[in-house]
């Protein structure tokens, strides 16, 4: 057996040379001083297949038409097997591509690494380093939710500035009349088919550079003998990709990715801010007013970059010791503070969102709930009712499962049962509920509406939905209003009220309905201010068309 996979292998090598290529990889020399502050590139080369991977994972299920797009991610993150896995992995993958990525080039630059003759290889991971960026942006659009909309919207502006160019830029983005079709038809065709060959052919000619040219050695280190790069090296790159994979995957499970509503262009009230990594150039954009925006926008951006690129022919002293580099060290610190202050202040100067943040990557079922029964949801939740009974996949079997065995009741026996569960069944061990009957009866409405389909809704309805019902109930605006297809039509109705109003009206309109709208019949509420942006933000998130 041992003689025939021999012969296979010596095949295989004599028509392909493939077992040469390898062991030419494997056992090729490295300077002694190498080590793990030089795994960075083996890792930033394992999360690119992961990205690679992962799009191709999505990609079978995936619409590419802006419609569709949202639809399709939406049947990817709720119904597709492993597909919230595989989406987080691409999210997060991205952000850990650009922080490894940033990481290889520090060491490189405190390394002194890019010096003669390794300025090409520097110039191609520069280069790799704004791929990896293009990567981000053509990518933020796909979703085609409203955070990927007006994300993309600003940058084509952005791109708009450019002197003398701006307008083609736009052109060639599809985005001369705005953010459209032609827009997510031209990034999608950038992120799919241009930048991934684009991104091969640089990777290849990386990695061909750096075996031409060798690992930078340090300077002492010119004549002591070499060693070989397996199985020394490949063992700490294995442990650093290990433990990358490991913080990804912990990642894509532990940290929701949200998607918001699908993309609205009317919403002007939307605030967009760009991922976390492009946070410093917003806030950078912000110094900078008027005539100067293209300072900000493009002139400081560009500089930045022709610096990255000069950088080998900027620095041609000899290369000395890491502990001396004392200007390269404090470039790379004066970097990294300006970056975090920079990005310190857009997080702690972000407006609160105009709009209500719901995650539509989860089942949205409770948004159909009429007012009296999303009250009942979060009356079933204080009374702790999961304790006992299960719903779906949640709580316990103490009692019936509410899901799965038809309640047969109507809701005056309910509500008779919630108040004294051992007169109407004996020897139940079920406590009575104190609720008032107005909110018995809220509960009993959301448990006859309960089904295993729409079971979600306990488990995804957010908490600022449950409480505004309630407050709806309690101040009996379904007297006057229609939510669901349910109150009474004497006002309007109230689905899409967040496409015909600002919040600011809405929540001044409660307070003095005569001022904002005369003649009205609908009496002021003095509620407290928390209460009024509760019961502002579930009535903004309630679905148009009802």
């Amino acid at each position: 057996m041992k003689a025939r996979l021999q012969s296979l292998v010596e095949w295989l090598d004599h028509r392909t040379g493939i077992e040469s290529a390898v062991r030419h990889f494997l056992y090729e020399d490295i300077p002694a001083s190498s080590g793990w502050h030089q795994v960075f590139g083996s890792v930033a080369m394992f999360l690119i297949l992961v990205q690679a991977f992962t799009g191709i994972m999505l990609a079978f299920n995936y619409a590419p038409t802006p419609g569709e797009a949202y639809n399709s991610l939406r049947y990817i993150l709720t119904e597709v097997t492993a597909g919230r896995l595989m989406r987080g992995l691409h999210h997060w993958g991205a952000s850990m591509i650009i922080v490894v990525v940033v990481m290889h080039m520090v060491q490189v630059f405190l390394w002194g690494a890019y010096k003669k003759p390794r300025e090409a290889t520097w110039i191609a991971g520069v280069v790799l380093l704004l791929v990896t960026l293009a990567f981000g942006l053509t990518g933020y659009l796909l979703p085609w939710d409203n955070r990927a909309y007006w994300g993309t919207v600003v940058t084509t502006q952005i791109a708009g500035m450019a002197p003398g160019l701006g307008k083609y830029a736009q052109a060639l983005m599809g985005a001369s009349g705005g953010v459209g079709v032609v827009t997510f038809a031209r990034f999608y065709g950038l992120h799919v088919l241009v930048l991934p060959p684009v991104t091969m052919i640089l990777i290849a000619a990386h990695v061909y550079l750096v075996r031409r040219h060798g690992v930078a050695p340090a300077p002492s280190d010119e004549g002591l003998p070499k060693k070989k790069f397996f199985p020394g090296q490949v063992f700490k790159d294995t442990i650093a990709i290990f433990i990358a994979f490991a913080i990804l995957f912990t990642l894509a499970i532990a940290a929701r990715v949200p998607l918001e509503q699908l993309a609205d262009p009317t919403d002007t009230s939307y605030i967009p801010r760009p991922e976390w990594y492009f946070l410093f150039l917003f806030q950078t954009l912000k110094l900078f007013e008027g005539p100067l925006e293209v300072v900000g926008a493009v002139v400081l951006p560009g500089l930045a970059v022709l610096t990255l690129i000069l950088v080998p022919f900027i620095d041609r002293g000899q290369v000395v010791r890491v502990a001396k580099r004392t200007t390269a060290i404090a470039v790379v610190l004066l970097a990294a503070i300006g970056w975090a202050g920079l990005t310190t202040v857009a997080v702690a100067t972000t407006p609160k969102a105009a709009s209500v943040e719901v995650d539509y990557s989860a089942p949205t079922d409770w948004m159909q709930l009429s007012p009296e029964e999303m009250a009942g949801v979060a009356y079933f939740r204080e009374e702790n009712c999961a304790n006992c009974h299960q719903v779906g996949d949640q709580g316990n079997a103490i009692g019936p499962d509410l899901t799965r065995r038809p309640i047969k009741r109507d809701a005056a026996w309910m509500i008779a049962h919630f108040k004294r569960p051992s007169s109407l069944r004996p020897g139940s061990s079920m406590p009575p509920i104190q609720l008032s009957d107005a909110q018995l009866n809220s509960l009993a409405a959301f448990l006859l509406k309960l089904n295993d389909r729409n079971a979600s809704a306990l488990e995804n309805a957010p908490e600022f939905a449950t409480r505004g019902a309630v407050l709806y109930q309690a101040n009996h605006c379904g007297a006057c209003h229609m939510v669901n297809g349910m109150g009474m039509k004497v006002g309007p109705v109230l689905n899409g009220l967040g496409k015909r109003q600002s919040r600011n009206w809405v929540i001044g309109h409660f307070q003095d309905p005569q001022k904002l709208a005369p003649g009205t019949i609908m009496p002021p509420y003095k509620l407290p201010p928390q209460d009024l942006e509760t019961l502002t933000s579930y009535l903004f998130a309630l679905p148009d068309g009802q």
